[in-house]
């Protein structure tokens, strides 16, 4: 990282695990939290907004519940109603400024409106001084709508926030070429320029027992943030030097270095928040519609449909041979879709043609396709 990067930013998303805030999975530890308060207040100083992204709650209410070593979900869900305000309160307590709580779902995250209302909300908090603390609402969310871990979460508010940087802290230094605490001559990749397949298999499953998320988790989230153009750093959050050094500007982790050509706003949101409700299966003809980029799909081109979705909803476009061709905004539900890929055959065109199933405006392309 040179110097410029760090005086350059404006602002930044820090993400925190609940290995930091719960480290022994038993209620909040302001303990490892100083250099970290210190490092947020340190930013502010010099101009620099920060959106905090805080895992915990769960570890921070499970004291509180007389449970088995794998709750049920009903308990788990309460046990994160209770340590949602113990973790909140936890870093009030390290701040003369003030706090405010945002808790998502992924609903939430890949609804067009809420979207902008997540950014809105964000935009005014910084403008008013005040420190947005963002955590998923492990209380009301369910399989369909959680993102899962608070790397990707994280990420998915950089985009929103138009932050500069992402910082996501992890119990070791960085991205190693093999997992460093099985083996001695790990190597800690300093830069990367390109999350690639081998990077990825570079990524091992979670280190922490308190926390979701793994090193893949967050090679996800820098992928997803650096494709918005984000400066994105996986760091040590238990030594406090690490913050030191990246107010000294130097890389205390891995960096991994935005694109030089950031996704646009809503084809980023398209590719990396939202997430497919079904798919749409299309010809050969159809596939190139799609990969141009400049035509609208007609249904004369419509194979297959399969899931359930509704008007506006995000689906995944594939050949039929199954290559991932686009993520795109469906112009009419899946019934409807059906309905028209069953009147229509290769040998009988007596059924009108509807020009925009999805419209060109609408589509992402996936870079694999």
């Amino acid at each position: 990282m040179n110097t410029n990067s760090w005086k350059n930013w404006k602002r930044i998303v820090l993400k925190v695990g609940s290995a930091l805030i719960a480290p022994s999975g038993n209620g909040c530890s302001a303990h490892q939290l100083f250099p970290i308060a210190q490092f947020i207040i340190e930013c502010r100083k010099q101009g620099k907004e920060v959106v905090l992204v805080s895992s915990g709650s769960v570890a921070a209410g499970r004291h509180l519940f007389d449970s088995p070593e794998r709750p049920s979900l009903a308990i788990k869900k309460a046990m994160a109603a209770a340590g949602q305000a113990e973790m909140v309160g936890t870093w009030d307590r390290l701040f003369d400024f003030p706090t405010s709580q945002i808790l998502l779902t992924h609903g939430d995250l890949r609804d067009q409106e809420r979207y902008q209302s997540i950014r809105d909300t964000l935009e005014t908090s910084l403008e008013a001084g005040i420190l947005p603390i963002v955590n998923e609402n492990d209380t009301v969310t369910t399989d369909l709508l959680k993102v899962g871990d608070n790397d990707n979460l994280s990420a998915m508010v950089a985009a929103a926030a138009d932050a500069d940087a992402l910082i996501m802290c992890s119990d070791i230094n960085g991205l190693y070429n093999k997992n460093p605490k099985l083996h001695e001559d790990a190597e800690l990749l300093s830069v990367v320029d390109e999350i690639n397949d081998g990077i990825k298999a570079m990524a091992g499953g979670a280190i922490s027992s308190t926390g979701t998320g793994g090193m893949l988790t967050k090679l996800q989230a820098a992928e997803k943030a650096t494709a918005h153009g984000i400066t994105t750093y996986i760091v040590n959050g238990f030594e406090a030097e690490t913050f030191s050094r990246l107010v000294r500007g130097d890389n205390p982790g891995t960096m991994f270095t935005p694109y030089k050509n950031p996704m646009q706003d809503d084809l980023h949101w398209l590719t990396h928040t939202t997430r497919a409700q079904g798919e749409i299966i299309v010809d050969q003809s159809g596939a190139g519609q799609v990969l141009d980029e400049e035509q609208n799909l007609s249904s004369d081109h419509l194979v297959e449909v399969k899931g359930n979705f509704n008007i506006g909803d995000t689906v995944l476009v594939k050949t039929k041979d199954g290559t991932r061709l686009a993520k795109a905004v469906a112009n009419y539900s899946s019934c409807l879709m059906s309905f028209i890929s069953d009147q229509q055959s290769p040998n009988d065109h007596s059924f009108p043609t509807i020009e925009s199933l999805i419209e060109e405006d609408n589509i992402a392309v996936l870079k694999e396709a």
